[in-house]
C-alpha cells in the first residue's frame, strides 16, 4: 500500500475512532445507568478497559508479529510497523496506567497497590520503553533494529500473565467481566456502551498505527535518499 493510501486509511479510521469516542462520551453521560455499588467512578471502565485491551492485545501483538517476522525475513516495513504499534501502545498503556489508579482510590481506598495485574501492567509499559531504548542504545541501526525485535518477542509473555493474573493470584483486581463464562455480568445497556468504547479505541489507534506507519516509511526514504545523495 503506498504512503497515500495509508495516510488516507490513517484520516478515515482515527476520525471514525474520534466519532465514537464522541458517541462514547454522551451514552456514558446521558444514556448508561449507573452502577448500583461503585456510582459515578465506575464510569471510567468504559475507557479504562478499551484502553487496556488496545494497549495489551492489539498493539502488543501487533508488535510481537512483526518482531518474529521481521528477525525470519529481514523486511523493514515490519521494523517500521512494529515501531508504529509500539508507539500507539505505549500511548494506550499509559491511559491505562492513569485511568486505573483513579478508578482504584475510590475503589480501594488507594491510588496504587503492588496487585499482580498492575504490576504486570506497569512492567508492559516499561518494556514498550525498553524497545526503544534498545534501538537508541547500540551505534549500528541494523543491530538495534534486532535487539528491539527481541525485546518486542520477550515481552509478549508478559501478555498472558496479565491476562490470567486475576485468576492466579491474589488480586484486588475484578476478574473478568465482558468474557466471564456463564450468564453476563454487565447490563445490556453496559454492555452496548462497552463495545462502543471499545471499537473505538480500536478505529483510533488503527488509524494512528496507519498514520505513524506511513509517517516512518516516509522518513526512511528521505533519509535513504540524503545518504545516497551524500555519497
Amino acid at each position: 500500500m503506498s504512503i497515500s493510501k495509508l495516510r488516507r486509511w490513517g484520516l478515515i479510521l482515527a476520525s471514525l475512532g474520534i466519532l465514537g469516542i464522541l458517541v462514547l462520551q454522551a451514552l456514558v453521560f446521558f444514556w448508561v445507568p449507573t452502577e448500583a455499588t461503585q456510582g459515578i467512578i465506575q464510569m471510567i471502565f468504559y475507557v479504562h478497559v478499551p484502553a487496556a485491551i488496545v494497549g495489551l492485545y492489539v498493539a502488543f501483538g501487533i508488535l510481537a508479529l512483526t518482531s518474529v517476522l521481521y528477525l525470519w525475513l529481514g523486511d523493514d516495513k515490519l521494523d517500521q510497523a512494529g515501531v508504529a504499534a509500539a508507539e500507539g501502545g505505549m500511548v494506550f498503556t499509559t491511559v491505562v496506567l492513569l485511568t486505573g489508579p483513579l478508578w482504584g482510590k475510590i475503589a480501594w481506598g488507594t491510588y496504587w497497590t503492588w496487585d499482580p495485574r498492575l504490576t504486570l501492567t506497569l512492567l508492559l509499559w516499561f518494556i514498550y520503553l525498553g524497545y526503544f531504548l534498545v534501538r537508541a542504545s547500540t551505534q549500528n541501526p541494523e543491530r538495534g533494529k534486532r535487539f528491539a525485535a527481541v525485546v518486542g518477542i520477550v515481552g509478549a509473555l508478559d501478555i498472558p500473565l496479565i491476562h490470567m493474573s486475576v485468576l492466579w493470584f491474589r488480586s484486588l483486581h475484578p476478574g473478568p467481566v465482558v468474557m466471564k463464562p456463564g450468564s453476563p455480568t454487565l447490563a445490556p445497556q453496559m454492555l452496548t456502551t462497552f463495545m462502543v468504547g471499545m471499537f473505538s479505541f480500536i478505529l483510533l489507534f488503527l488509524g494512528l498505527f496507519a498514520l505513524r506507519f506511513a509517517l516512518e516509511i516516509a522518513s526512511r526514504t528521505a533519509a535513504t535518499r540524503a545518504r545516497a545523495a551524500q555519497t
